[in-house]
């Protein structure tokens, strides 16, 4: 693999694109005013949107590719690795860039609550589609943003600003809503592979060497981020996916207790508990019995 590059200001950010900085923390660029930029990865200190207006290239994102679908929103918080493969080739931007630094949100009402917007910690293959007057959503919040940033800054630009940067991540919630709507046959598809993923989990060894499955291994194994597999399972399901792994667990547990021949700390160990007391507390909130309670009772 090779250098990975770091953006640290949105002066950097604006500068390989050849445009103005009009704000130190913040920038909205329409990208076909910008210049080609050289392949290359990214690690960012900023929080960094793009908005595609065509298909243009393959970037590569955490992990996976992202094929720059035409009409896609693209969400990269601070710590993210994005890019393109180096392959030494120049690439023009398309579309629209909205970035900013987290000392421009800190103590507001964004700043506080950043980290409830899930979708940042989504995987390029869960980028969001939107449609063309979800689009014109977006392009208006950004020109409301330009529009501030054109403007001699005076005390009331920094909260327009950043109220106009929080009505557009709540459009994006809404907007990826509506995609796990338009998406329930894949999500469908999701939700049997989850299933499928712990009845397979359960009738192996796995809970005896790993321990319990966690979201992050089921997602993993899914290859979706934990964010996007919890968000798709709590609202194809109705639950949690950790609850939804509890139930499972159960149901397994009920099954084993039936199996006079083991122990509760056997059936415990089993299941990959390390104490058995755990797997007792957790049986009897879940089921109204304790374990021995249930094995005596059926």
């Amino acid at each position: 693999m090779g250098k990975i590059n770091k953006i640290e200001t949105v002066a950097q950010f604006n500068r390989d694109r050849g445009q103005k900085t009009l704000h130190p923390l913040v920038s909205v660029l329409d990208n076909a005013h910008s210049k080609p930029v050289q392949e290359a990865r990214y690690i960012s200190e900023l929080y960094i949107v793009f908005l595609k207006d065509v298909i243009c290239g393959e970037l590569k994102y955490g992990r996976n590719h992202y094929d720059y679908e035409e009409g896609t929103l693209l969400l990269i918080a601070p710590g993210q690795v994005f890019g393109f493969e180096e392959r030494g080739k120049m690439v023009q931007p398309s579309g629209w860039s909205l970035v900013f630094h987290p000392d421009l949100i800190r103590g507001t009402h964004l700043g506080k609550h950043i980290n409830e917007y899930d979708f940042f910690s989504y995987d390029s293959n869960e980028a969001l589609h939107v449609s063309d007057s979800e689009r014109a959503i977006v392009v208006e919040c950004f020109r409301k943003i330009q529009y501030e940033l054109a403007h001699a800054i005076d005390k009331h630009s920094r909260t327009l600003i950043v109220s106009n940067i929080e009505l557009f991540l709540n459009y994006c919630v809404r907007f990826y809503d509506r995609q796990f709507v338009t998406r329930e046959h894949i999500n469908k598809d999701v939700l049997t592979g989850f299933e499928s993923l712990l009845n397979e989990y359960f009738q192996s060894d796995k809970p005896q060497i790993l321990g319990l499955p966690s979201v992050t291994y089921c997602a993993e194994q899914l290859n979706l981020s934990p964010k996007y597999f919890g968000d798709l399972i709590k609202k194809e399901a109705g639950k949690t996916a950790q609850e939804f792994i509890q139930l499972k667990l159960i149901d397994t547990a009920k099954e084993k207790i039936f199996d006079t021949k083991k122990s509760i700390s056997e059936v415990a160990y089993d299941l990959g508990f390390k104490y058995p007391a755990h797997f007792s507390r957790m049986f009897k909130k879940r089921v109204g019995y304790s374990p021995n309670e249930y094995r005596l009772l059926n």
